[in-house]
């Protein structure tokens, strides 16, 4: 399968940068697109809600569906789900890129920020993927894509924020498991993880991160679009890194995902 036309894609998070991102890639094949996330009105710290994101799919190409939906409230997921089949007659691909970070200590991290990490990022994981799954099972070439790092051990990704981490890492582990698990089904699950930081509005929230030292969005969009047309009961467990999935598809020259071209680029979190 070379492109994504006639797809339906459920994806989290996808108001805006990395998942917006993804669901533009797949809209510029004639993909259906499900924006699935909170943003239902206007934020004025962080652009896009899941309306703009949708008119912007269509403008693309594609068709939208603006769903919005709180991964943790478990009525939401399955509501979403069911309006997803109503409107587009099943699901073939899912992507969990709805995340929360709290980049802190034990002390700095209240509880209420611990709590959300894990709700969203492991637990939201888990129950859209579990929701979805019926119709996966039905689907020619189902995909489930992580946006989450390969499972490291060094401390040195444990100590300066915990519980990030752990949050964070229960989305890998999700991958490790259900890979292995839905593997007979013909489900790919695999994860994908940027080699550089990405300038998004979360991202430039956070002090001492420049834009021009990052990467936009586009590169992680097109990596996932080279993953999620491969042949599911062929390509499932990966823990990818954008840049070298692109490498494989024949790209060499990344200057055009540069936010600055010639500018340092800051490796992203947990890659050695």
């Amino acid at each position: 399968m070379s492109n994504l036309a006639g797809k339906t894609l459920f994806i989290t998070g996808a108001s805006r940068g990395i998942g917006l991102a993804i669901a533009l890639r797949a809209a510029r094949d004639g993909a259906n697109v499900v924006i699935a996330a909170k943003s239902g009105v206007p934020n004025p710290k962080l652009p896009g809600t899941i309306h703009t994101a949708a008119a912007e799919v269509e403008a693309a190409g594609g068709k939208a569906l603006a769903l919005k939906v709180d991964i943790r409230e478990e009525d939401e997921v399955h509501t979403a789900v069911e309006q997803t089949v109503e409107r587009f007659g099943g699901i073939d691909i899912v992507v969990n890129n709805a995340s929360a970070i709290w980049l802190a200590g034990t002390e700095a991290t209240p509880m209420k920020r611990f709590d959300l990490m894990h709700q969203v990022n492991t637990r939201g994981t888990f129950m859209v993927t579990q929701a979805c799954l019926p119709h996966l099972k039905k689907a020619s070439n189902p995909h489930v894509l992580m946006l989450a790092p390969p499972p490291n051990l060094d401390p040195k990704w444990f100590a300066p924020h915990t519980a990030y981490t752990i949050a964070k890492y229960g989305m890998s582990l999700c991958v490790l498991g259900m890979s292995a698990e839905l593997a007979p089904l013909g489900i790919a699950v695999n994860a994908l993880w940027p080699r550089t930081v990405i300038a998004t509005a979360a991202i430039a929230m956070i002090d001492g991160v420049k834009p021009e030292n990052c990467r936009r969005p586009e590169i992680v969009a097109d990596a996932a679009h080279a993953l999620l047309t491969q042949p599911a009961r062929q390509c499932t467990g990966r823990f990818a890194i954008d840049e070298d999935v692109l490498r494989e598809s024949g790209i060499r020259d990344f200057d055009n995902y540069a936010y600055k071209v010639d500018a340092p680029l800051l490796p992203d979190l947990f890659l050695n």
